[in-house]
């Protein structure tokens, strides 16, 4: 391994091969000739190798070894990489380090993480620090850059750009479907089923619950406050897809689960006006930030595809055990 002494030592010799002499070398340095000189006789101590002869036309001027020009382009070239090297790190020092993104663990799961490759690819250069929090942070304390959020897009302090809406909506494995007797055919049947409970923005107003999509759906008589009980969103749909129950889903969460058959939509024709919607939000003052505005037009970009492709799937009605 190279020391800071070698490295020196080898600036040194550099910088005397191309003035051709240890006073240019010295000066651009700015150590003295003697420095330069004892720096060079150092690294040909340690390397066994004579580095220079004296010309014979004149007392101060060198030339250099047929070693040493061998050797020189690639010493040269090291240079150059390693003043690449500090450059991005001072270019990284003024951005303020990686891009600091907060999310929900289940978002991050289930939507960002699948797609982040895309956006890796789009920009390289930029290093990204995923923060994951069930609850909303403080963007200055953190020192957060940018996140997204489900709500009703009002946050002190900070910006909210709506990103996408989000229906609301039970689902449950295609096997527990077909496993129905009798089968699923309106919502007051989930009297029957276990239902699974989504806490992981409890106490939020706005939250959807089995009580409002129930209510919505007009059915009666089913029992809401049993069943199971989950903080995490893609925790809740992996217990559905286990067949443990019929889970009331978040369709931004649910798309990849649905799209791959792990789950089915039921009672399609029942939809609630959609309520809370996720937003980019982000500090006004970070705004005007290069890199933010990459992170928040690529997250817009994958939000209207994810939209679009949505869009154009058929729906399915998978109400009756029987339709599978």
């Amino acid at each position: 391994m190279t020391s800071p002494g070698h490295l020196n030592a080898l600036r040194a010799f550099e910088a005397s091969a191309r003035h051709q002499s240890f006073s240019g070398a010295a000066a651009e340095l700015h150590v003295t000739p003697a420095a330069v000189g004892q720096l060079v006789r150092g690294l040909e101590e340690s390397l066994g190798v004579l580095l220079f002869m004296r010309h014979a036309s004149g007392r101060h001027r060198l030339a250099a070894t047929e070693a040493a020009v061998r050797a020189l382009p690639e010493i040269r070239a090291g240079f150059e990489r390693l003043n690449a090297g500090l450059q991005r790190l001072r270019e990284g020092a003024a951005a303020g380090g990686a891009l600091t993104v907060t999310v929900s663990p289940a978002f991050a799961a289930k939507w960002l993480l699948p797609r982040f490759e895309r956006f890796q690819a789009t920009c390289p250069d930029t290093d990204v620090r995923l923060e994951t929090h069930l609850h909303p942070v403080d963007f200055v304390a953190q020192r957060v850059d940018i996140g997204v959020r489900y709500g009703t897009g009002a946050w002190p302090g900070l910006v909210a750009d709506k990103l996408m809406d989000e229906e609301v909506f039970p689902v449950c494995s295609p096997a527990l479907l077909q496993q129905g007797a009798p089968p699923l055919a309106q919502p007051s049947d989930l009297r029957r089923a276990t239902l699974i409970h989504d806490l992981s923005m409890e106490g939020h107003a706005g939250f959807p619950t089995w009580d409002t999509w129930l209510r919505a759906a007009g059915a009666t008589g089913v029992e809401t406050a049993r069943g199971l009980h989950i903080n995490n969103s893609a925790a809740v749909l992996q217990a559905a897809a286990e067949g443990r129950g019929v889970a009331l889903a978040r369709s931004v969460m649910a798309a990849g689960d649905l799209a791959a058959g792990r789950i089915v939509r039921l009672f399609p024709q029942v939809r609630p006006a959609p309520g809370l919607a996720y937003y980019v939000v982000y500090r006004p003052e970070g705004a005007a930030s290069p890199r933010l505005r990459a992170f928040r037009d690529w997250l817009v970009r994958e939000a209207a595809a994810a939209v679009g492709t949505k869009k154009s799937q058929p729906a399915t009605d998978h109400r009756l055990a029987s339709d599978l």
